[in-house]
């Protein structure tokens, strides 16, 4: 199947969080963590400049929840697209940071 090149992607995530809040810190503290190592300190509107794949800031991903512990995370709220090849750089460093069980990419239809 081929792929418009403005088709929009979400990653499927699955974690046993308490609710979206939780899961949002599971997503977002280990860049920020890697962010406040390189630079020394961290404000909420650096979330801008904490890029988590080609083009993809931290505050252009938008998480909400499926069903108990299964959570969408996709760009949304952002003018950005969450194209394919950005879906899975952003999956590979959710693997990577291992704080989801399990890591899918998929189109969102």
């Amino acid at each position: 199947m081929s792929e418009g090149k403005n088709t929009e992607f979400c990653l499927i995530v699955e974690g046993f969080y308490d609710n979206v809040e939780e899961a949002k810190h599971a997503l977002f503290d280990p860049f920020i963590e890697d962010y406040v190592e390189q630079t020394g300190k961290y404000k909420i509107h650096n979330s801008a400049e904490i890029f988590v794949a080609s083009g993809i800031a931290l505050d252009d991903l938008s998480i909400g929840e499926i069903e108990p512990g299964i959570y969408e995370i996709s760009c949304k709220d952002s003018p950005q697209i969450l194209t394919h090849r950005r879906a899975e750089q952003l999956a590979e460093k959710l693997r990577f940071q291992a704080m989801f069980d399990e890591i899918t990419v998929e189109p969102i239809k």
